[in-house]
């Protein structure tokens, strides 16, 4: 082994041991390129030179975990997929259940399980359905409770719900409480932790783009396990499941996929 290749195994071990987050399971390439760029900004041109800096400097070292987690939040993320989302995918999943478990898994910011909550309510206004939300990243989801969101980050937002669900706070709009208080945010490693079971509806969206094809398929297997049958599992716009069939999910819509019942 070389000594740039110890170097790189040297920093893995020592990240996974500090953040609990396993390199091994991202795509090497893509990984070690995003990282190796932050490295050279930072004048060094050893990783473990790099990680020893991380470790004097909290500042330095959350912002590195946000960037290799690859927070990027944005309400209603692809529209017209979530347009199929609730006039076909929640109607459904209403039909056979008056109360829905939901699960956004790797949410960042929370614009994704405020994007639900704000569909629920309009859907079932009455009714409490309860949205999980979790990420790897704890200062991530200090943010997400918080529900303040930039201009950009708010871009897709509806006029309706706009003045229904939103207060203006300076430059940043604010989710109103009710909606806010519809959403449970949890600390939740998706590569290592247990997961819950008995969810109608699991979304994993722009989560999975650089981790190994063997990491996704495990995931998607879980994700499998984790649904009640007749649950929708709704990945991102570039996450199509190739082999969905062999995992043991049925054909729904396009980036939508069935357990079956």
């Amino acid at each position: 082994m070389d000594q740039m290749e110890q170097d790189w195994e040297a920093f893995k071990k020592k990240f996974n041991a500090k953040a609990g987050i396993d390199l091994n399971y991202y795509k090497r390439a893509q990984m070690q390129r995003r990282i190796t760029n932050l490295m050279n900004r930072h004048g060094h041109s050893s990783y473990t030179a790099f990680f020893s800096q991380l470790e004097k400097d909290p500042k330095a070292y959350k912002e590195f975990v946000e960037y290799i987690t690859i927070n990027v939040t944005e309400f209603f993320r692809t529209p017209e997929k979530f347009e199929e989302l609730e006039k076909k995918v929640l109607a459904d999943l209403l039909q056979r259940s008056p109360k829905l478990n939901i699960w956004s898994a790797g949410c960042s910011m929370g614009a994704e399980p405020y994007s639900l909550s704000m569909i629920l309510a309009d859907l079932t206004p009455n009714a409490r359905h309860r949205i999980l939300a979790t990420d790897l990243d704890e200062e991530v989801l200090g943010k997400a409770k918080e529900g303040k969101f930039s201009a950009n980050e708010y871009k897709n937002i509806s006029t309706h719900r706009a003045s229904k669900y939103f207060t203006k706070e300076g430059d940043r709009y604010v989710v109103v409480p009710d909606i806010r208080s519809r959403v449970e945010f949890k600390k939740h490693n998706l590569l290592l932790d247990k997961f819950e079971s008995g969810f109608d509806l699991i979304l994993c969206r722009n989560v999975v783009i650089y981790f190994t094809e063997e990491a996704k398929d495990g995931l998607y297997r879980r994700f499998l396990e984790a649904l009640k049958p007749g649950g929708v599992l709704f990945v991102g716009g570039t996450e199509a499941i190739l082999n969905f069939r062999d995992i043991g999910y049925q054909s729904y819509m396009p980036f939508f996929y069935q357990k079956p019942f």
